[in-house]
């Protein structure tokens, strides 16, 4: 188990080579986001992604949210996207909103119990983009123990998370706690799941029709 400050330039260069190679050797990593620290693997190796639940205490039946560092990366990832979809993906991304579409049926991987469907997310993070654009896409829970609180801090995921972890990359603490704003593009008229950091209005300043359970 390593951990590596990001601030320090030489640290973070190191960290970044240590977490690529260790998420190609389908070990699990932590990683900063925009929102609050991560928990990764690589979403096509199914023992990986099952060990990211086990390590988080976390069943099946809550499928792990993809990360991706480019757009590119969504669409080869997702069966159609869609011209809201896309709308939303010019006006928010990178950033907290995460978009559950229907997946790629081609695609090989477990990501628990999705019912064909995928949650993807760009961060607005550097260091994750970093590291996404060398790994490609990733299994990406929040780096915390099921029904604790999510870490806000390297220090905070690795005393939940411990040896079950490879690479801790410490991108210093997060700005909040904020979780991504979650919308499924699935249902003929986008509904909010969870709201999160891009506020409803927003989004239904972007595509208009959007149904939240208020």
């Amino acid at each position: 188990m390593s951990r590596y400050l990001c601030s320090n330039a030489g640290e973070r260069a190191a960290g970044l080579i240590a977490a690529t190679s260790a998420v190609r050797l389908g070990q699990l990593v932590v990683l900063p986001t925009d929102t609050v620290y991560g928990i990764g693997a690589d979403a096509f190796n199914h023992e990986s992604v099952n060990a990211l639940l086990e390590a988080k205490g976390r069943g099946r039946d809550m499928p792990v949210p993809v990360l991706v560092g480019t757009v590119r990366a969504a669409n080869a990832l997702i069966e159609n996207l869609g011209s809201s979809a896309q709308d939303l993906i010019d006006a928010f991304w990178p950033g907290p909103l995460t978009l559950v579409c229907r997946a790629n049926r081609s695609l090989s991987w477990d990501l628990g119990d999705t019912k064909g469907t995928v949650a993807v997310r760009m961060p607005l993070h550097a260091v994750a983009l970093d590291l996404l654009k060398e790994t490609g896409p990733m299994a990406v829970s929040s780096a915390n123990r099921s029904g604790m609180p999510p870490a806000t801090t390297a220090e905070q995921a690795e005393e939940q998370l411990g040896e079950a972890v490879s690479v801790y990359l410490d991108g210093g603490p997060c700005s909040d706690d904020v979780p991504s704003t979650i919308v499924d593009m699935t249902t003929p008229v986008p509904r909010v799941l969870r709201k999160g950091g891009v506020p409803v209005d927003k989004i239904r300043g972007v595509i208009g029709y959007l149904a939240t359970d208020e």
